[in-house]
């Protein structure tokens, strides 16, 4: 919101403070002002000038030159080249020696053999955007009313001397988008009373029921809708200061009556239309929801497409505005109009953004009737309208006003106690400043035994319960007074919990190991959310997705990530290590909505370890990916507790991918991504593994224990077993570990052999067995019992036999 400095004056004494300290002052009550703009700062020597008389320029076809008194002594010839340029105008005139924005400074010149001492401006010149001057200005030079002065300064009566608050207003302000809003909040600030225009409306005998008719069908849209008629009017420009004041807000000139209604918007809050009553094309007024498909021209000549979700004026037969959003081209106000309908009327908010989202228009109107607006004011912006088209456009008013429709107008009645004020701002503030501070912001209040029972006017909708009353009561006895205190109640010193934990445990250790933390979108396609999920569930669809690449929750990880190595490979970086923890989300069966389930995922391509020189490079293998993991088990004490298994899964090579169980659940997966999944990525040959966090996280796990370096030495044996190519090495393991028992200390492959020595069908797998007792020296008798027992037990549950 825009506020002239200059307009504000007129409705709060301001006693000539300086814009500065005014903004200062409303940024410590509680809205920030977000700048504060000199229009017309640095700029001098600028003067009105009356053209006395003009000719074309001997040596050029689209330059003229004029005599323009500029109230000196003698005229002065200026060369001009605008088009709109003529013999008795009077215009803005840099002298010899001024000063323009970008300081551009003006100097006795000569343009084609003919003297020019000083420049006819346009408006843009004077540093007012292009977008704001009115279109009949928007390629020549500005032409000043008949009424000023040669030689007067032309700054102040473009209003060029004004300064302007630029409010950033959070949504629930709406009562500060209007002048008289922001009255009501600096009167509030500096304890001032608000003066509000005067309206004396003189009505014509002729009333207003008389010409129109106005019905409401859908009125939950539209509770009430006030018009009015003026007759009679002359469609010309609006008073120079109108225009000015209009600018300064950001809205361009159009008409008077046009800029009538905006004038109003802006001082009142409260948005009008005008309608040319002629061309409505019938004597009533209905408003309906429209009918899907329906056509409509809007103002700017667009034909829209409507549904039933946009409410639409008509005239009984066809739309003549989509409310609160634009009028339509058949109703324009134009240079031909002499009758005026004024529309007053109060629509839903959240009508009005549909339509205004549906077709792109948003406008000053719409956005004010989106965040509310006060239906205590629709009757007096009307009124004040047809005050200024009387004024302004010779217009005569017709009597009374046609409303249909009725809206509460009762104001909100909300209580709240000192106690509560002084508790929750940590205050010790006495009822009588509490009631002082309600009265500033012109709040009715009662005081019923250290209760305040305060009635709120219909302007300020935002405050609706005890809370609201507390922050008003806080910023206008200003933030900055509230004192220092200290929470009350029990403390607990900060921590992570032991998710958080391990959570952190589990980054630290992958990038210790190598890897950097990825993170990727949340969102994919249909197609990508359902590739390598961990649970098959049915994929969940955004109602409003920004793309159809980006319509779904994830169910897994690895697809982003996947997307991640495809970008790198494609900038030749061949080598990474990348990790992701991250959300999946689960659509659960009869709940509204989903499960939201935290995975660990990552992708290792390309080398692991290089050697520039004096050693061998190690390319990434399934053996790295599962060692990091097993290294990440060891971390969270949980690696005696997982087991490895062959598994086959949609993108993964068939015989390099294992299932990951924890106590016998399976929790996630490694492998190698499919050859052919690969090369429609165009990427190298890469590792994944993705891992649900929760069981890993809330496992049980034992508290660390100590044990003393051994002071006895082990025994190892190193045995190699045949069996059937289809027998895994992890089955081998397991029967190993359950003989050995507890001398048993560890268990490794060493070995893996298939060949022309071997029976075809069979493979040789060599383990080498360590054996070992804290409490004494091993004889050999006692190793050979316990390993005579694992060799027996293997024969019986694997059919292996020790390679001769």
């Amino acid at each position: 919101m825009f506020v002239s400095y200059k307009w504000l004056s007129e409705y709060v004494d301001l006693d000539g403070m300086p814009s500065k300290e005014l903004a200062e002052k409303i940024t410590r009550s509680g809205i920030e002002v977000e700048g504060v703009d000199m229009l017309g700062a640095g700029i001098k020597g600028v003067v009105i000038g009356h053209v006395l008389e003009k000719e074309q320029h001997p040596n050029a076809d689209k330059l003229n030159v004029c005599q323009v008194d500029i109230g000196e002594e003698e005229p002065v010839q200026i060369v001009c080249g605008a088009p709109n340029v003529d013999k008795g105008q009077k215009v803005a005139v840099a002298k010899v020696g001024a000063v323009l924005p970008g300081n551009f400074k003006i100097k006795k010149a000569k343009l084609r053999g003919e003297a020019s001492n000083g420049m006819i401006c346009s408006l843009q010149e004077l540093g007012i955007e292009s977008k704001l001057v009115a279109k009949e200005y928007s390629e020549g030079i500005f032409v000043f009313p008949n009424d000023v002065t040669p030689g007067e300064d032309a700054l102040l009566q473009l209003n060029l001397d004004d300064e302007v608050l630029e409010l950033g207003l959070t949504p629930n302000r709406s009562d500060c988008l209007s002048m008289i809003g922001v009255a009501y909040e600096v009167a509030a600030i500096l304890d001032k009373e608000v003066k509000l225009p005067e309206i004396e409306v003189e009505e014509a005998a002729e009333r207003t029921e008389d010409w129109i008719k106005v019905s409401i069908e859908a009125k939950e849209d539209n509770p009430i809708y006030i018009a009015r008629i003026v007759k009679d009017v002359k469609i010309g420009p609006s008073p120079l200061w109108m225009q000015a004041r209009l600018m300064a807000e950001g809205i361009r000139p159009h008409n008077n009556v046009v800029d009538i209604t905006n004038y109003i918007l802006l001082e009142y809050g409260q948005p009008l239309h005008a309608f040319d009553y002629d061309r409505l094309g019938s004597k009533e007024i209905v408003v309906r929801r429209a009918q899907d498909g329906e056509q409509f021209v809007t103002l700017d000549n667009a034909e829209r497409t409507l549904s039933s979700e946009h409410l639409l004026i008509t005239n009984g037969k066809e739309g003549v505005a989509l409310a609160g959003v634009m009028g339509g081209a058949n109703s324009e106000v134009e240079a031909d109009t002499t009758r005026v309908l004024i529309e007053s009327a109060y629509f839903n908010g959240q009508r009005v953004r549909q339509a205004s989202k549906d077709h792109g228009l948003r406008s000053e109107a719409s956005a004010r009737f989106e965040k509310g607006v006060d239906p205590n004011r629709l009757q007096a912006a009307a009124d004040r309208a047809a005050q200024l088209m009387a004024q302004y456009a010779g217009g005569q008013v017709l009597a009374g006003s046609v409303v249909a429709g009725e809206i509460d107008l009762e104001p909100k009645v909300v209580s709240v106690t000192l106690e509560k004020l002084n508790r929750v701002l940590g205050t010790n503030l006495q009822a009588a400043e509490v009631e002082d501070i309600f009265r500033r912001l012109k709040f009715e209040v009662k005081t019923d035994n250290e209760e305040f029972i305060v009635t709120v006017p219909t302007r300020r909708g935002d405050i609706t319960i005890a809370e609201d009353l507390v922050e008003e009561v806080a910023r206008l006895y200003g933030y900055d007074h509230l004192p220092t205190t200290v929470p009350v109640g029990a403390t607990y010193p900060g921590g992570l919990t032991d998710y958080q934990e391990k959570r952190r445990t589990v980054r630290r250790f992958l990038e210790g190991a190598g890897f950097n933390q990825a993170i990727t979108y949340t969102l994919t396609s249909e197609k990508k959310s359902q590739e390598y999920a961990l649970e098959s569930r049915e994929p969940i669809k955004l109602a409003m997705p920004m793309s159809e690449e980006h319509a779904y929750l994830r169910l897994s990880i690895i697809p982003q990530l996947l997307g991640v190595v495809s970008y790198n490979n494609a900038r030749q970086i061949d080598s990474l290590a990348l990790y992701e923890v991250g959300s999946v989300f689960l659509k659960e069966s009869g709940a509204e909505l989903p499960t939201e389930e935290e995975h660990l995922a990552g992708a290792i391509t390309g080398l692991w370890e290089e050697n520039l020189w004096q050693g061998e490079n190690k390319a990434a293998d399934f053996f790295v990916a599962k060692g990091v993991l097993e290294g990440l088990f060891a971390k969270l004490g949980l690696l005696e507790r997982v087991a490895f298994k062959k598994a086959e899964i949609a993108g993964m090579h068939p015989g390099r991918t294992a299932a990951i169980e924890l106590d016998g659940q399976e929790i996630g997966f490694v492998g190698q991504v499919h050859p052919q999944q690969a090369k429609d990525l165009d990427i190298k040959e890469t590792y994944l593994f993705e891992l649900k966090l929760s069981p890993l996280f809330t496992a049980e796990t034992e508290a660390v224990t100590y044990e003393p370096i051994p002071r006895f030495p082990s025994i190892t044996r190193d045995i190699a077993l045949v069996v059937d190519t289809n027998v895994e090495a992890g089955k081998l393991e397991e029967i190993i570990k359950e003989a050995g028992g507890k001398l048993l200390k560890d268990v490794r492959v060493f070995d893996l052999y298939e060949g022309e020595h071997i029976e075809a069908g069979k493979k040789s797998i060599a383990f080498s067995l360590k054996y070992f007792d804290p409490e004494k020296t091993l004889t050999d008798e006692e190793v050979v019992k316990v390993h005579d027992g694992v060799l027996e037990a293997l024969k019986e549950k694997a059919g292996a036999e020790l390679r001769s």
